[in-house]
């Protein structure tokens, strides 16, 4: 399991025990360790802004590169919010109180949905167009060469049909539809192949008069190559929706963030004022 599924399981499993338990009994919001989750958890909020500056500003190099930071914002975005439900006790207050938090979890989930939007760009389009040109040339070339596809023959030009049915009328799908209507597409491609591969496999070892386990090797390779042929047709053709999703993203998401700073900094001042 990589790092970011642990730290995520981390955070789920800490929401729910916070969820469940009556933290009242051991956090007071006013004092003690709740007062001190509170501070701590504002100012991790706070330290967000360093990445959009560190981007933005080149004599802020010194600190440290954007992709660090960019790492960093991530895990203050989530622990930041988790300590101010833990200081909150998972449980609304007053007034001031309740839209400093509804705004903190607006923009929390905001951060998430952006997050995901980067995932899918992460690699440019060009980048993804070569991806895949250079796995056509290489399922051609195995096949011309290795005997692990050879119960399949056919496999670049079943693949070139697929790649065709996945992309078929995307310019008449609206765009924000689109990257729902070819993952669907992909799921139904990838059962496909697969039994296309099964049943080939299943045919060459009844011609050549051996087991169909013997070729578990050959069909697993065969079933890679398939996946990561669809993958990669799947991300060329979603990418430039997403990439007008994070942009609008991108607009909205800044004003969200001032919006929880203006509510957080009333929310401090009403507490020690009253």
């Amino acid at each position: 399991m990589s790092p970011m599924l642990l730290f995520t399981a981390a955070c789920v499993a800490l929401s729910l025990i916070g969820m469940r338990s009556h933290l009242e009994r051991y956090i007071t919001p006013e004092t003690g360790l709740g007062y001190l989750l509170g501070i701590v958890g504002g100012s991790f909020m706070i330290l967000l802004l360093v990445y959009p500056a560190r981007k933005r500003l080149p004599w802020l190099a010194p600190i440290g590169g954007v992709k660090p930071w960019f790492q960093v914002h991530m895990v203050l975005g989530i622990v930041g919010p988790m300590l101010v439900l833990f200081h909150s006790n998972f449980r609304s207050g007053a007034t001031n109180s309740n839209v400093a938090l509804f705004c903190m979890l607006t923009v929390s989930g905001s951060g998430l949905i952006g997050r995901y939007f980067y995932t899918r760009i992460h690699t440019d389009l060009y980048g993804s167009q070569t991806s895949l040109q250079d796995l056509k040339g290489q399922i051609s070339r195995m096949q011309q060469v290795s005997t692990s596809l050879a119960f399949i023959p056919d496999l670049a030009s079943r693949l070139a049909a697929v790649e065709t049915a996945m992309t078929a009328g995307l310019e008449k799908i609206p765009g924000v539809l689109r990257p729902a209507v070819v993952a669907l597409r992909a799921l139904t491609a990838r059962r496909r192949i697969r039994a296309q591969i099964r049943g080939a496999a299943l045919l060459h070892a009844r011609q050549q008069e051996m087991a169909v386990a013997s070729m578990q090797r050959e069909t697993e390779a065969a079933s890679e190559l398939a996946r990561r042929h669809i993958d990669l047709v799947r991300r060329v053709a979603e990418l430039g929706t997403y990439e007008r999703l994070f942009a609008l993203w991108h607009v909205l998401h800044l004003p969200l963030f001032f919006m929880l700073l203006a509510a957080g900094i009333v929310h401090v001042v009403a507490v020690h004022m009253y």
